[in-house]
């Protein structure tokens, strides 16, 4: 059996560009002719000169914490889609709100390559723990699971008795979710005696994996590998058997950009990644994820020889991920308007060193009933999907420094 997903994997360097190069001006001419925010974009382009990196890097950005305003001018897909709602195999929802079509395609977000790299072959039974509830993360794994012919345990998120009881019972020998949930399985797991040890390799993504949280899962005997995608462009990024940082999807074109423009990096500078995806349902051009990362030297010494990325090195604005799930500054401004007593407030986000906490910091008149914070904390779930606490503080305690998300989780 290969050790590759596919022959894409060990092509020459060269001829991979040229095959995407190839391929963009294919690409901006669909996406202007069948999406209306690129028609509008690139009026004055003309897709025949995109035959460079030079020439892309000229394309204006379209950045994913603009999706909500961009939607909600031009529901539902904000002009971005080249099919129509109807046309779509699901519609997602994603905290914001943002909505994501999937297309009918086979293995639409590319995410199988990601499960070969981690191991995991056509016969076995997975467990999926993503989200299945309006998120894409759970059917994302899913189909990619079905397209490497896997069978499925959709166990989603909480339920943890549940969980174990099936993992004990089936017998799966992987497990794709965010690591701090396999963590807590495997917690829940030995407090009540289920035998989870079928369950050999995993495929995280969703949130950070910070070494500590690596070396506690690879000391219970799985073999974790992480992956970065986003609901918008599928798989970005996976790792393999080398474990020497995220290598490229292979239908993607990729650039690290400075926050905040579309100029490209020197190599090995950290910058904003930014992804053009090749495919025709939802032609993503020079999508900005709002992430930084920087590019690794040479190719991976598994043999596979596409770019490699570090993974995931922060964010470039103040959108975050909070458990797999996306924290947008525009919730937290919704959240002030419903709750006319805060007067200024600071969502922080930290590591218990078992998954993420978040700590919504507001400061409200002196002698506002406590009650408030009851209230509060229904109205953050509500709008993020996550929980959180509240925490009062004195009027002008908060620093005025403009920012209302702070990411004060580890790095590395």
């Amino acid at each position: 059996m290969s050790a590759f997903y596919d022959l894409l994997e060990t092509r020459a360097p060269d001829a991979r560009e040229r095959a995407l190069l190839k391929a963009l001006p294919r690409q901006v001419a669909h996406a202007k002719a069948k999406a209306p925010h690129y028609a509008k974009l690139f009026a004055d382009i003309e897709p025949r000169e995109m035959t460079s990196r030079a020439a892309l890097a000229r394309l204006p950005v379209t950045r994913k914490s603009n999706l909500i305003a961009l939607q909600a001018q031009a529901l539902p897909f904000g002009g971005l889609a080249a099919t129509t709602p109807g046309n779509a195999a699901r519609i997602f929802m994603s905290p914001g709100p943002i909505y994501e079509p999937e297309g009918r395609a086979r293995d639409f977000w590319r995410l199988a390559r990601a499960l070969y790299a981690a191991g995991m072959r056509s016969g076995e039974v997975l467990h999926n723990s993503f989200s299945y509830h309006l998120t894409p993360a759970g059917a994302m794994l899913e189909s990619a699971a079905q397209a490497l012919g896997c069978a499925v345990i959709p166990g989603g998120v909480g339920q943890t008795e549940l969980q174990c009881r099936a993992i004990a019972d089936l017998r799966p020998s992987a497990y794709v979710g965010t690591p701090s949930f396999l963590k807590i399985l495997l917690a829940k797991g030995k407090e009540l005696g289920s035998d989870l040890s079928s369950l050999k390799r995993a495929l995280v993504s969703g949130e950070a994996f910070p070494p500590p949280l690596q070396q506690e899962i690879a000391a219970s005997g799985i073999a974790a590998f992480q992956c970065y995608a986003t609901a918008d462009l599928g798989l970005i990024a996976y790792e393999s058997e080398a474990r020497q940082g995220l290598i490229l999807d292979e239908s993607i074109i990729l650039e690290l950009v400075r926050p905040g423009t579309g100029d490209p990096v020197p190599a090995g500078e950290v910058g904003e990644v930014v992804v053009t995806v090749l495919g025709p349902d939802y032609p993503l051009i020079r999508f900005a994820t709002g992430d930084l990362s920087a590019l690794l030297p040479g190719p991976s010494p598994c043999g596979r020889t596409n770019l490699r990325i570090k993974g995931w090195m922060g964010r470039a604005d103040q959108t975050t991920k909070v458990r797999g799930l996306f924290v947008h500054p525009e919730q937290l401004a919704e959240l002030a308007k419903r709750h006319k007593e805060i007067a200024r407030y600071r969502l922080v986000v930290s590591d218990s060193g078992g998954g993420d906490v978040m700590t919504l910091k507001i400061e409200v008149p002196v002698g506002t009933p406590p009650e408030i914070e009851g209230k509060i904390g229904a109205t953050l779930t509500d709008l993020t999907k996550l929980r959180g606490s509240i925490e009062i503080m004195l009027p002008g305690s908060l620093p005025a420094d403009g920012k209302v998300i702070e990411d004060a989780r580890p790095r590395g």
